[in-house]
């Protein structure tokens, strides 16, 4: 188990001498329990006897093993949480924590009080590209992008020197604060926790096609749908499931009016999200996985952990041939690579896979051997608590000194 230790306060009681580390992850932006955060780092963490109390805006506080549940109040967009973000550091503080660590930009600020003023053990994961985001971003006005992903990258180098420990999902992200001195770097992958996908099972295929993740022309959901197009003129009839979310109510109403266009309502079956826990199930549902992104700043550098999870299940994946991806799929013999914005070749790499099952189905179980060889979440989780352990060491030194 790892520990830390920890020397008396000012004429205070003084602790036991040793003690289970103790990390709070805390968030505004999401009412339910993120993959990431959650099933692929506090959960598992919790698993290996650290103590996790894990803050977001939901209901009733309860007891998950070793992971306190502790619910924020709700507020709604992105402004509305910022206002709120400075009552904060009253709950934060009370959880008496070795490490806290959080995600989201909005946060920055807190984390910044909590680090500079009380001087506590903070972790930053960027686990996105998030300044290529916000100048991406439909809800900011255009003419605004650009000064909000500069205000994002300056903070952002900020925290990478002030606090205690950086994290993000991949290398490429990181390149670009790798050189900022200060805090301690990890690059903690996203891939599968194999507790949340068992061996696959033998099942029905309600599907041909399923994709996850946000729905939307830069995630190549209108390609996907112009793929199923040329083979629906071509006399095939695929079933696509698209598991995801909208940036917002008129970017669905676009898409839904898309399908509708292209005479594919019969075809086609939007699901929104779905809980982490049902993931694994109704990815099966499929026979092929597709991750069809475009080559967008965002996409050049965060690999996508849709594949991963598409493997975990024993499918094959077709994905976009882009730099974070492309090493993944080299001599795995795990699925294929399409050029991003090229219809007619995802339609003939769906339809080869679809004629040849026996030679998808070897793909698949190609994919699951690979997660569960190397690409799943247990590597990764050591990681994590070891990166964890040694800055509530290294604080705990410097308070001895």
């Amino acid at each position: 188990m790892a520990t830390v230790v920890v020397e008396p306060k000012f004429g205070g009681e003084a602790p036991p001498a040793q003690r289970p580390l103790t990390i709070c992850h805390f968030t505004t932006a999401h009412t339910d329990m993120k993959s990431r955060s959650f099933h692929r780092q506090m959960m598992p963490l919790a698993a290996r006897g650290i103590k996790v109390r894990y803050l977001s805006p939901m209901k009733g506080a309860r007891q998950l093993g070793n992971v306190t549940l502790v619910p924020l109040p709700r507020r709604q967009g992105r402004i509305g949480r910022m206002l709120t973000a400075p009552g904060l550091l009253r709950p934060l503080l009370r959880q008496k924590a070795d490490v806290y660590h959080f995600q989201d930009t909005e946060l920055l600020p807190v984390a910044f009080a909590l680090k500079l003023i009380f001087r506590k053990r903070v972790v930053y994961d960027a686990y996105e590209d998030f300044p290529a985001m916000f100048e991406a971003k439909a809800s900011i006005p255009r003419c605004v992008r650009p000064i909000a992903a500069k205000i994002v990258g300056a903070a952002e180098r900020f925290a990478a020197f002030v606090f205690d420990g950086l994290m993000t999902a991949d290398p490429l992200t990181l390149r670009r604060l790798a050189r900022v001195n200060g805090s301690k770097k990890l690059v903690l992958y996203n891939f599968p926790n194999l507790d949340l996908f068992p061996a696959p099972i033998s099942r029905p295929k309600t599907f041909d096609v399923v994709y996850r993740g946000g729905l939307s022309e830069r995630a190549g959901t209108y390609l996907l749908l112009d793929a199923m197009r040329i083979l629906a003129s071509d006399g095939r009839r695929i079933r696509l499931l698209l598991l995801g979310y909208f940036d917002d109510s008129i970017a669905e109403k676009r898409l839904r009016g898309r399908i509708r266009e292209l005479g594919l309502e019969s075809s086609v079956e939007i699901r929104g999200r779905i809980d982490h826990e049902e993931m694994a199930g109704t990815l099966s549902e499929a026979s092929i996985g597709v991750c069809p992104l475009q080559a967008v700043p965002k996409f050049m550098r965060n690999i996508p952990v849709k594949v991963f999870e598409y493997w975990a299940c024993g499918i094959p994946a077709v994905a976009s041939d882009l730099p974070p991806i492309r090493p993944f799929f080299h001599g795995a013999g795990a699925g294929l690579l399409c050029t991003p914005d090229q219809s007619d070749e995802w339609a003939h790499a769906i339809a080869r896979l679809l004629d040849n099952p026996q030679w998808a189905a070897r793909m698949g179980r190609r994919g699951r051997n690979l997660v569960v060889q190397r690409l799943n979440n247990e590597c990764e989780i050591r990681k994590l608590r070891r990166f964890c352990a040694e800055i509530a060491a290294q604080a705990s030194a410097r308070t001895r000194t």
